[in-house]
């Protein structure tokens, strides 16, 4: 679908305003300069109940879409309507199919031997089209898992699932088509195969997408009540965007999640999130009016509202973004490869910290995650957490064995996190709620539960880090400041940048 020729690029917008628990101060009394204390008074607490999650989808025809709060698809770069059914149906239906689906091509193949992993797939075809495939796995004398399979083009539906434990198992697809009176279902063969995962990466859990380390577990969205450091560093990520590609008329404000994420550096604070919550691929922006919120979870408010006092670790405001350049030339789907980005905070500017120095740096008062930028185990557990929109204002997660999604994304294929999670961190290995940021959330399909994630080992997310450590701050008119960043495909920190739109 995409060539892979790596490099990066930027986007920008203003400084910090902080507030605690334990040193509330009242916002006029911060000494912020105009451009900061501008994007404060931006969110009242309409504005911050007003946005909408930056939720991307992709439908069975390959086409991107912006999955809207209350579940209907918008057209993201193009202007084709969301399918009503299946691409493949014929109009109404075809009442004198009487015929199931029938399976083609399968794999694995009968008797097989996989590991601790596998990617599932089926040829189904009808002649009225296929409605749905699922996936069924059983070890012998468990019990039956289904799972529905996603439609990945010329007939062919997968599925990815982890944590299978060793043992003779059996798998199956169950097919609907889309003919009149309910349609026609179908069933395969049942194909047996053998789990040995004595190669690595073995499982100890007894289910088919439990993951690794000893556990069946699958957690599909549910509230983070453990604490640690990911609930104090990751946070709520608002900001605006074009609503078209002239930037006429009102910006759309929007919201994501984000982590500050471990840099090593004095004088600014670096967050981790999804690119499309920095730059607007469609409309060729950077963002503007951005406000960060660590730990909003822990507020003393019932929900949002326009207070910074009653959170935590008070509201920040990014100087600037650092986006992969080829997430601005192309437009989703075809840049999910390089769904990452970063927001850095000047921590040494007016009313940007709370008291002198380190001591009001952002990653010192909220805590920080590291960034892992060497791979990650496939197949072992990872904690996927973000903020959500219809749980506000809760920090919820999902878990599950971690696979891969074409050439380009890990994938947690039972994840149901709703929208505002976007750019919230993958965990891998999580222990007493910390660990290393593996990836970011950043799409899912308009057919199937799953949350990908791009690769941040092998790409340039480390160049881009790199930049967004010891680049200088910027400050610039919303939609046009930041950094475009070209990745050197010969070293994974070296790249070069130009700043500008």
């Amino acid at each position: 679908m995409m060539s892979f020729a790596r490099s990066c690029l930027a986007a920008a917008v203003a400084l910090v305003c902080v507030f605690s628990s334990t040193q509330a101060v009242a916002q006029s009394d911060r000494g912020l300069d105009a451009r900061k204390q501008a994007v404060v008074d931006f969110w009242t607490s309409e504005r911050r109940a007003n946005a909408i999650p930056r939720d991307l989808v992709i439908d069975e025809r390959g086409l991107g879409y912006m999955k809207m709060p209350d579940g209907s698809l918008q057209p993201y770069g193009h202007q084709v309507a969301a399918l009503a059914k299946s691409p493949m149906a014929k109009p109404g239906g075809d009442s004198s199919d009487t015929d199931p689906p029938e399976f083609g091509a399968m794999s694995p193949a009968d008797n097989a031997t996989i590991g601790s992993s596998q990617t599932f797939s089926a040829v189904v075809t009808d002649a009225s089209g296929v409605k749905s495939v699922s996936f069924s796995v059983q070890k012998t004398g468990g019990l039956v898992q289904s799972f529905a399979g996603n439609f990945v083009g010329n007939d062919t539906w997968t599925i990815s699932l982890s944590g299978f434990s060793d043992g003779q198992w059996s798998w199956w697809a169950d097919a609907k088509d889309n003919a009149g009176r309910g349609g026609n279902s179908g069933t395969s063969t049942p194909r047996g195969f053998t789990v040995d995962t004595s190669g690595g990466g073995g499982s100890g859990g007894s289910g088919g997408s439990g993951g690794s380390g000893g556990t069946g577990d699958v957690v599909t969205n549910a509230h983070w009540t453990s604490g640690g450091a990911v609930q104090n560093a990751a946070g709520r990520v608002y900001f605006q965007m074009p609503a078209n590609s002239k930037w006429k008329g009102p910006w759309n404000g929007y919201v994501c999640s984000g982590t500050v994420a471990t840099d090593g550096t004095s004088g600014r604070s670096v967050i981790i999130t999804a690119a499309h919550c920095v730059y607007d691929d469609a409309n060729k922006a950077f963002a503007a009016n951005v406000l960060f919120i660590p730990n909003q979870d822990g507020t003393t408010a019932s929900g949002t509202n326009r207070s910074c006092t009653d959170d935590p670790f008070g509201c920040w405001v990014p100087s600037f973004g650092v986006v992969d350049v080829n997430w601005t030339t192309r437009t989703f789907p075809n840049n999910i490869p390089w769904d990452y980005a970063y927001y850095v905070v000047d921590d040494s500017g007016t009313g940007s910290h709370l008291g002198a120095g380190s001591n009001g740096a952002l990653d010192v008062i909220a805590g920080s995650l590291s960034v892992q930028f060497t791979d990650p185990a496939t197949g072992a557990v990872t904690h996927a957490l973000g903020y959500s929109y219809s749980d506000d204002p809760n920090f919820m997660y999902c878990k599950e064995g971690m696979d891969t999604e074409g050439s380009y994304n890990w994938w947690l294929a039972s994840c149901q996190l709703s929208g505002g999670s976007s750019g919230g961190p993958w965990v891998q290995p999580m222990t007493n709620g910390s660990g290393p940021i593996i990836s970011v959330n950043s799409w899912g399909y308009t057919t199937s539960d799953g949350m990908a994630g791009p690769f941040l080992n092998g790409t340039s997310a480390s160049c881009l880090f790199s930049k967004a450590k010891s680049v200088a701050m910027i400050n610039g008119p919303d939609g046009e400041a930041g950094y475009k960043v070209t990745f050197a495909e010969t070293s994974e920190t070296s790249c070069s940048s130009v700043s500008g739109n």
